[in-house]
């Protein structure tokens, strides 16, 4: 998940502005870059986004893309690991972005102890809204939102970006490419951008470049390993465990060789000997 990890900060921390205020009911002025200090022993040092409001008020965001039952003890550590690093409390907000119905708790109760934070599943938040923002960084993002017609918006997204300046253009088709793949929309963005009165290369962006082909090159991967499974068991019966972890780590085109020497192999260990 994380070419849409990266996306989604990009986005929040740029033009995503009503998407802030939803979240977190404030305007952040600056963001913090932190890690918090080992001694917390936290899972993830790093804050997704923490940022800092014009009145000194500090915001935190988490960006979740699976239920994760830990969830409410995780916050709690980055609640103490901030307020140690700054002295003050952050309002949290957590963000759910998966497929999955939202099963996570928001606060930890016990006597004496009540720990509270914002949940918020993006599907929640008004896709149409978000549609009308001045902000193309909320256009994106309505994507993943409540929409009425999600072919219908794409194509609204579509037409904002084709207006935008070269660089801001292809920095937000990049975005709306990966957070698409969300949705199973990632056919509709391509066809759309096909269309465009427009001649670009998202996958040659400086940024976000890398990350498109890294997730299509783990599309290929995923069904590759998909076909080769299917060849095995069918000549051979039941995949070991073992060895299908080993075809896990393998690359493409040692997928695609294994595929064609899988009709010839006397068993699965002649085949990865």
């Amino acid at each position: 998940m994380q070419e849409y990890d990266v996306a989604l900060k990009l986005l929040l921390q740029g033009s995503a502005k009503l998407v802030m205020r939803e979240l977190t009911g404030a305007v952040v002025a600056k963001w913090l870059d932190v890690e918090l200090p080992k001694v917390l022993n936290v899972r993830n040092p790093r804050l997704d986004l923490l940022g800092e409001t014009a009145d000194g008020e500090l915001v935190h965001v988490e960006l979740q893309s699976g239920n994760d039952a830990t969830m409410p003890i995780r916050m709690a550590e980055y609640s103490l690991g901030v307020f140690r690093l700054y002295g003050r409390f952050p309002r949290q907000a957590v963000l759910y972005v998966g497929e999955a119905e939202l099963r996570m708790e928001s606060e930890l109760r016990a006597p004496g102890l009540l720990f509270q934070y914002r949940l918020i599943d993006i599907r929640s938040l008004d896709g149409e809204r978000l549609l009308e923002s001045e902000e193309v960084g909320d256009n994106v993002i309505a994507i993943l939102a409540g929409l009425r017609d999600h072919e219908g918006a794409v194509r609204k997204i579509m037409e904002r970006i084709a207006g935008l300046a070269a660089a801001e253009r292809d920095t937000a088709l990049a975005q709306l490419t990966i957070l698409a793949g969300l949705r199973h929309l990632s056919q509709t963005v391509e066809r759309e951008t096909r269309n465009m009165p427009i001649d670009l290369d998202i996958r040659d962006h400086e940024f976000l470049g890398p990350i498109i082909r890294e997730a299509e090159q783990k599309g290929l991967q995923k069904g590759e390993l998909a076909v080769l499974r299917r060849l095995i068991e069918k000549r051979f019966g039941c995949l070991p465990r073992r060895a299908d972890e080993r075809l896990a780590a393998l690359s493409v085109s040692e997928l695609e060789d294994l595929s064609e020497r899988v009709l010839d192999a006397a068993s699965i260990e002649d085949l990865l000997k």
